[in-house]
């Protein structure tokens, strides 16, 4: 009985895994009307509900205290002043109940999880806010086989959303604008299986600037500007080229990857996983290949405790835990850098 705490962002999450099954997967997300994630405040945040998300994941999971046998942790990478929360209650309920933790890389965590779609051997499109990386297991670690050379796709489109208005997280606002948008062109930028967004974010909001933002910001005023008449171009235009052509590049290096690494299946994990027309996208590139795509529940791509609890259980299982004091934080560690030896 392992329990999974997730702590390196915006969300709070604790999971309950026993014997691969998982028991419970509560979580309570930091948010805020607008502009983006405020580190210190996303701290407060989880230091304020976590003995409340405890208690709701014991009843859920049916269990008392004395039941869990470790604590896994996802203690890398991530936001510092998460971390460290996550640390202190992590380390606060160990001590109490004389458990071991066990250190999880959240990135990590998010691929492993993967495999209770049934997955073998895939190319993993790791598409979260912080990080964006095309991954394949080989020879004891999880290699990156390509990357953003600039910033996650999550960031950019929090970015991006965060221009416009919108509060944070913004990717479920930018999905459902671009359900009713058309197409403009924007840069597209790809070097082998690396993808870059920066150039894309300063042309959305170059054009953005372009309109008068009384205008834009309210699509049924029909009192518009000269240059809004001129160009035709509303947010929602914005939003779905935004979508088409960054996920067209993620498309584009997983397809390269899994050619040049020779594999049949592709696995999304990650928050900007739960796009539709990101998924849409990527099966439409697996059936071409005559490959297979996977996607876990929406519950499993975002953070959440489940996939800690999921990956600590393995780990423990394995041999890998630490003593309270052992253990600290690692904002800045690479998926790449972990040996994966329970595999």
């Amino acid at each position: 009985m392992i329990l999974g705490i997730e702590c390196t962002a915006h969300t709070f999450g604790i999971g309950i895994v026993n014997d691969g099954k998982i028991l419970c997967n509560v979580r309570d997300n930091y948010s805020t009307e607008k502009g983006g994630i405020i580190p210190m405040d996303a701290a407060k945040h989880h230091r304020e509900v976590s003995e409340e998300v405890y208690r709701k994941a014991l009843e859920e999971a049916r269990i008392k205290e004395d039941e869990i046998k470790a604590i896994a942790l996802s203690n890398a990478p991530g936001l510092a002043p998460c971390l460290n929360e996550g640390l202190k209650f992590a380390k606060k309920k160990a001590d109490k109940l004389g458990l071991k933790l066990i250190p999880v890389n959240h990135c990590v965590a998010h691929l492993e999880i993967g495999r209770i779609t049934g997955a073998r051997d895939p190319v993993l499109l790791y598409a979260s806010g912080a990080n964006t990386q095309i991954i394949a297991y080989s020879g004891g670690k999880y290699r990156v086989f390509g990357e953003t050379l600039d910033i996650g796709i999550g960031n950019f489109i929090d970015n991006f959303a965060r221009i416009i208005g919108l509060g944070f997280p913004g990717g479920p606002k930018i999905m459902e604008l671009a359900t009713k948008g058309n197409y403009i062109e924007l840069p597209y930028t790809i070097k082998g299986m690396d993808v870059a967004f920066s150039g894309m974010l300063t042309s959305l909001k170059q054009k953005y600037d372009s309109i008068k933002s009384d205008d834009f910001l309210d699509s049924s005023n029909l009192k518009k500007s000269k240059k809004f008449e001129e160009k035709d171009m509303k947010k929602e235009d914005l939003a779905f080229s935004l979508q088409e052509t960054s996920f067209a590049m993620l498309v584009e290096a997983s397809e390269r990857a899994m050619a040049h690494v020779g594999k049949k299946e592709l696995v999304i994990g990650g928050g900007v996983g739960c796009n539709t027309r990101l998924q849409e996208m990527c099966g439409i590139m697996c059936k071409e290949r005559n490959a297979k795509f996977f996607a876990p529940s929406n519950e499993f791509l975002q953070d959440n405790g489940g996939m800690i609890a999921y990956l600590g259980e393995t780990m423990f299982n394995s041999g890998i835990w630490k003593d309270i004091n052992e253990i600290d934080i690692n904002p800045r560690e690479r998926t790449d850098d972990v040996i994966v030896v329970w595999r």
